[in-house]
């Protein structure tokens, strides 16, 4: 066949006073070693509001004042009442200190309120924003807003939207007519069909919020590799290469090839099995070395089955191994199980298979 690949790679390879919690402190942008603590915004966050004084000190040592203290009180109570625990509240104030001083009429509340009628419960809208902080951020009229209407008119409703937003929020954070409506069309145009796209969208958020350019780049390469866009794999396939640099995917196809692997041989295996793309060089070696180390296995078992590289190695691969090795010294097995066979097995079923007929002997190999 035909050389699709370049020859060289690029390998990539305590509560009563404040000061008393500046040793406590995690980090800090300020140079100094001991930075100074606001007592107000300190006690404002740590007494008042729950946060841990970790949290608390490290907010004062940035937060130089409260410029509006009754402001930032209704703030934090209306969302306190709202579903958001001091926890969700740190994490927001540690993403944007700023956040002390935002406006509640103007810029929280129309947000909470809207995620609110649209279906997400108050605990879905704490874990939305604290995963997503720079929501808060964003307008409500020009980002918030006609995001959630472009998700609505493709997903068909909003219970559909409210599912997706469980999973992830950078819908409303990303411009979606820059990003995700040209890459769906170019997915369409593809061939790819729309149930495909709205999985995607639900397990690879981040595939399709990517610049249209990178996601052409990686359909292209991965169609070079023998993706077909109607194919399940398919956009597997893309996603895999789209999370690379240029340098990396390069790279990780210099480490198929270093370990023996054809370039037929990485034609099969991506069309098999995209992620196993996306596994790291040094577990890609590591799996090699047990499963050949077996002497039951050769490097034609792993071309065969590239899956093998996605499983654990110490949970998983090596604990089989140590009971195969062990029912075959004791004579209670002739012949080892296929490699597809042994890495594809759930716990259960490898347990009730080969461990449990003869737990006396290799019980105290494997553990569930």
């Amino acid at each position: 066949m035909p050389q699709i690949f370049p020859k060289h790679f690029v390998y990539l390879l305590s509560r009563n006073s404040p000061f008393l919690c500046k040793s406590r402190v995690p980090f800090s942008t300020s140079t100094d070693k001991n930075p100074k603590i606001n007592p107000t915004v300190y006690n404002f966050l740590f007494h008042e509001h729950n946060f841990s004084p970790e949290s608390a000190a490290e907010a004062a040592s940035i937060i130089s004042r409260l410029r509006n203290r009754q402001k930032s009180d209704s703030l934090f109570s209306y969302l306190e009442k709202n579903g958001f625990s001091s926890s969700h509240l740190e994490t927001i104030v540690k993403y944007s200190p700023s956040f002390l001083s935002a406006d509640l009429e103007k810029t929280i509340k129309p947000k909470i309120e809207l995620f609110q009628e649209l279906g997400l419960s108050n605990n879905d809208i704490a874990d939305l924003v604290t995963d997503n902080a720079s929501i808060l951020f964003r307008s409500t009229d020009k980002v918030v807003i006609p995001a959630l209407s472009l998700l609505r008119s493709l997903l068909g409703s909003d219970a559909n939207v409210v599912n997706l937003l469980k999973k992830s929020g950078w819908f409303l954070i990303k411009d979606l007519d820059k990003s995700m409506v040209p890459n769906i069309e170019f997915l369409k145009g593809r061939g790819v069909p729309t149930e495909q796209i709205i999985a995607c969208m639900h397990s690879f958020s981040r595939t399709l919020l990517q610049k249209p350019g990178k996601l052409r780049t990686a359909a292209e390469r991965a169609e070079e590799l023998g993706a077909r866009p109607g194919s399940g794999m398919y956009i597997h396939g893309v996603r895999v290469i789209a999370s690379m640099s240029d340098e990396v995917w390069e790279a990780k196809l210099g480490a198929f090839r270093e370990l023996g692997f054809s370039d037929a041989d990485i034609v099969n295996g991506f069309c098999k099995y995209p992620p196993a793309f996306a596994v790291s060089l040094r577990k890609m070696r590591e799996v090699t070395d047990v499963v050949v180390s077996t002497g039951k296995y050769g490097m034609a078992s792993i071309i065969a089955y590239p899956i093998c590289f996605c499983g654990s190695v110490e949970k998983r691969l090596r604990p089989r191994v140590r009971v195969l090795a062990a029912l075959e010294e004791k004579m209670l097995i002739k012949k080892w199980p296929s490699l597809a066979t042994l890495c594809s097995l759930s716990d259960v079923r490898f347990f009730e298979r080969l461990v449990k007929p003869h737990l006396d002997e290799v019980g105290h190999l494997f553990r569930i």
